[in-house]
């Protein structure tokens, strides 16, 4: 999350009152979940990444025509978040072509923050994270390059942006790079890369990752050159105390309880999910003293699609003792949808909801997959859905395309529009929340028969453009353009349908069947405990006994 999202979820202390509970807000925790997965991970060895843009805003798909420019010109750099203007930039002499966060040539891009040392914040740095991340889609040509172009652009420019990690894609790799500034008035960045070895993925969720690291493998592992020396130079690390250098404990020291609840659960809940084999301890994330933190990487018990990466997206720790959906807080439905803020204090005591990787506050969602065995237009696909992923369906952009479908690039965060693909998204979810067990079945179904169908259709499409690349790169990029834009708008329309059905078919506390509604009533366990609490009020007196006749 940039400067600006992070003001809006600023930091307050407030005393706690005896007998009332108070809200305090969440610092980094309301921000981003993002999975990486290596080709020999994949079923169809494709490299994935995933990012959850997760804060109170709107996003819109962007787009940047690549081509040739007359370097060195001036260009301004509107940060894609908000669409504010940083400042300018030399442009280079050739850029590539982006479609949401991959470019043409099947890089892409995600991220979450991670905080880290406070004191490392440059607020003059002109590229907060979402800018660099822009930028470097327009210019790197590969997942290493990407690295490359990263540490020059904040060289030149400065970083502004805290602690963060990068996910880092191309057909071939995937890479988890981790990074922070050098304080006020420093350009520059500290930074560690490390390559996802094959067959196994890894995950981020708002806290720094990777701890001790090799430093003579070039092939694994990238690192600023003075990541040591600037440690030792603040302080941050002791090279004479018998401890090998740690990203993590010099940059990233001491995580709260708070964070490991709200933050290494999803870390947890992803590894968990794709290598169930490990048993991994819930300690870690639940506070537990000198609990081990969770591998950097795991190896995959069983390859995954993108469908099953999907669904690592859609998670509120069903099936475990954190089951969201279970338990008083999940309402008479079974709701995983938690009001923010995480935390709260009752009493002198102090409390924190779960926090899920599939969430309410997601602006997007996207999965990045990339296919070394087509041409480049064609192997990079943009799986892109508004709002949470678990109430909410992606549709595929091929990232040869050169425009984008008009719902998706409309509205604004403050007002509600029929036009605006986030905002019918939104509502959907909005609509299932506060009904969920009877809700969401509607929902899964049209989200199910949407990717299913994609999924299927894809491969022909694959095909057909790839053989179209050998006669006309242009008419394959407007077949791709066509097929992924037609698709969408498609999609948007079946949510506006989804969003009026759901409207008339749940209402008023009835279901309607046809011509005829029922009442739907609640569960026997939610009953229970409603009587235990309110029994005495709801109880209706008992028939008198007419034993003994009448005389």
């Amino acid at each position: 999350m940039s400067r600006t999202s992070l003001a809006l979820l600023s930091f307050f202390v407030a005393a706690p009152l005896a007998a009332q509970a108070v809200q305090v807000p969440d610092q980094n925790f309301d921000a981003c979940t993002s999975i990486m997965v290596s080709r020999g991970a994949s079923v169809d060895g494709s490299v994935m990444i995933t990012y959850s843009a997760d804060a109170a805003f709107m996003p819109k798909l962007i787009h940047h025509q690549g081509g040739k420019h007359q370097a060195g010109e001036l260009v301004d750099l509107i940060a894609w978040e908000n669409d504010q203007v940083r400042g300018q930039y030399r442009q280079v002499a050739e850029t590539y072509s982006v479609v949401g966060l991959m470019n043409e040539r099947q890089v892409a891009l995600g991220e979450t923050t991670t905080g880290g040392r406070r004191e490392l914040r440059n607020p003059d740095g002109l590229l907060d994270y979402d800018g660099l991340m822009w930028l470097t889609l327009q210019r790197a040509g590969t997942a290493r390059e990407a690295i490359e172009v990263i540490d020059a652009l904040c060289t030149e420019y400065g970083y502004g942006s805290g602690g963060e990690t990068i996910a880092v894609a191309d057909a071939n790799e995937a890479w988890v790079l981790e990074i922070i500034g050098k304080g006020p008035g420093v350009k520059g960045a500290l930074w560690v890369a490390a390559r996802v070895p094959e067959g196994y993925i890894s995950a981020s969720a708002n806290m720094s990752r990777i701890g001790a690291f090799p430093m003579d493998d070039p092939e694994n592992w990238l690192f600023a050159k003075d990541v040591v020396d600037f440690a030792v130079d603040k302080g941050f690390y002791d090279p004479d105390g018998g401890r090998p250098f740690s990203w993590r404990e010099a940059y990233h020291p001491n995580p709260s309880a708070s964070s490991k609840r709200a933050c290494a659960t999803r870390i947890w809940s992803v590894l968990r999910r794709a290598a169930p084999s490990m048993n991994l301890s819930s300690d870690f994330h639940r506070g537990v003293e000198a609990a081990e933190p969770y591998p950097l990487f795991v190896k995959v018990d069983e390859k995954l699609s993108a469908r099953d990466v999907m669904g690592l997206m859609r998670d509120h720790y069903e099936g475990t003792a954190y089951d969201m959906t279970k338990g008083l807080a999940a309402g008479p439905f079974g709701s995983p949808l938690r009001a923010r803020g995480l935390q709260f204090s009752l009493d002198g005591e102090s409390y924190s909801w779960e926090r899920p990787i599939s969430t309410q506050q997601a602006g997007f969602v996207m999965l990045a997959q990339c296919r070394s065995w087509l041409p480049d237009p064609v192997g990079g696909v943009y799986w892109f859905t508004p709002d949470d992923p678990y109430t909410s369906c992606f549709t595929p952009l091929y990232c040869g395309m050169t425009r984008l479908p008009r719902a998706y690039t409309t509205g604004e965060y403050g007002k509600f529009s029929w036009d605006s693909a986030w905002w019918v998204f939104n509502l959907v979810s909005n609509l299932t929340y506060d009904r969920w067990s009877r809700v969401l079945p509607d929902v899964l179904a049209a989200q199910t028969d949407n990717e299913e169908r994609y999924m299927a259709m894809m491969p022909a499409i694959d095909r057909a453009a790839a053989e179209l690349m050998k006669q006309d790169e242009a008419l394959a990029r407007r077949f791709l353009t066509d097929w992924s834009v037609g698709t969408a708008e498609q999609l948007f329309e079946d949510w506006h349908e989804l969003a009026s059905a759901i409207l008339s078919k749940h209402v008023d506390g009835y279901l309607r069947e046809g011509q005829r509604s029922r009442g739907v009533g609640y569960s026997e366990d939610w009953l229970r405990r409603v009587v235990g609490e309110q029994g005495q009020q709801l109880a209706l007196p008992k028939p008198k006994s007419s034993a003994g006749g009448q005389r």
